[in-house]
């Protein structure tokens, strides 16, 4: 069952500029009781209804876990994505009516780790603002270690800094400032987890290095939502409900598949969570994969897809589904 069939109607309570790219908007149910409790890492799906067009995009929660009176997302414009972040920061206003889902958690904290190593980078620091209130609230152990572009788009580091002190890092890009990851590594206690949340490549980066020097998986937590990205409009035909369907230029699979009735089952809607994997009963063309659930060799495979973020290019595309 996907999360978005449990929602929750809230209003825009207020909508705050923090940067240039960035605005943070706070929810609040419009009956006034209290939102659902969350742990720090848990994300909502924020729905968008712009005319004939739907989006559902999922957003990290960063206010804290601790008070639930409201909830608070930050949203960083893309101006060459596919329009949710544009709706958003033109669109949404304080009273506004809306529809999110109840919180889901992929990125959780491991209560039982002796210490939290945390590295952000850019508009991944929105998870860990939940965390590090969550921590900071129990008595844990945590370093947050931030790498920004410039000073201006440094998203929360003063909060941060007035919050908890000397256990926050900051890195600016412009002034060659670079984690040394690799110390960093090298000098935690026996016992402590690693949380990356950032850029693609910060994330591939930090996982690696980490395994180089023997951190073992289970100790190496991320989280990377990828947006669903435009492209050639292509077709599909669903085996199962009997449907062929069109995929629009700036539609997702997964939205021209609900949009066709069926409802298959999503927690992210960001190619982590692997909730709406699907099989490929038959193909001519190539994919387009953009998740990070599929290994390598199954995306080589050509027997799986997720839809929620992959496209397709070719003739023809069979889906069980």
């Amino acid at each position: 069952m996907s999360t978005g069939t449990t929602k929750l109607d809230v209003e825009v309570a207020d909508v705050v500029i923090v940067n240039d790219l960035v605005k943070r908007f706070h929810f609040r149910r419009r009956d006034g009781g209290l939102l659902p409790t969350f742990s720090g890492g848990a994300h909502v799906v924020v729905e968008m209804r712009d005319g004939e067009t739907s989006r559902l995009n999922p957003y990290s929660l960063m206010s804290s876990p601790l008070d639930t009176s409201e909830y608070t997302i930050s949203v960083r414009r893309d101006d060459s994505g596919r329009g949710g972040s544009l709706f958003m920061h033109n669109r949404v206003r304080p009273g506004d009516a809306m529809v999110i889902s109840y919180p889901v958690n992929l990125f959780s904290l491991d209560l039982r780790a002796r210490k939290h190593l945390l590295i952000a980078g850019g508009i991944g620091i929105t998870p860990f603002m939940a965390q590090t209130a969550q921590l900071a609230g129990q008595a844990g152990n945590f370093e947050l270690h931030y790498s920004v572009r410039t000073a201006a788009l440094a998203t929360y580091a003063d909060l941060l800094r007035q919050r908890h002190g000397r256990r926050v890092h900051l890195y600016h890009d412009d002034r060659g400032e670079l984690i040394a990851l690799d110390r960093l590594l090298a000098t935690q206690p026996l016992g402590t987890h690693l949380y990356i949340c950032g850029p693609k490549g910060m994330i591939e980066w930090a996982r690696g290095r980490a395994a180089q020097a023997g951190w073992p998986a289970e100790a190496v937590h991320f989280e990377h939502f990828a947006a669903p990205q435009p492209g050639l409009p292509f077709d599909v035909t669903l085996a199962v409900s009997g449907k062929r369907i069109r995929v629009g230029e700036q539609q997702s699979l997964l939205e021209a598949i609900e949009a066709a009735g069926v409802d298959p089952p999503y927690l992210c809607r960001g190619g982590v969570c692997g909730q709406c994997e699907t099989n490929v009963i038959s193909c001519d063309g190539r994919f387009l994969h953009n998740d990070h659930w599929l290994t390598e060799e199954e995306h080589g495979s050509g027997a799986k897809i997720m839809p929620c973020v992959s496209r397709f290019e070719g003739r023809s595309l069979v889906l069980e589904r």
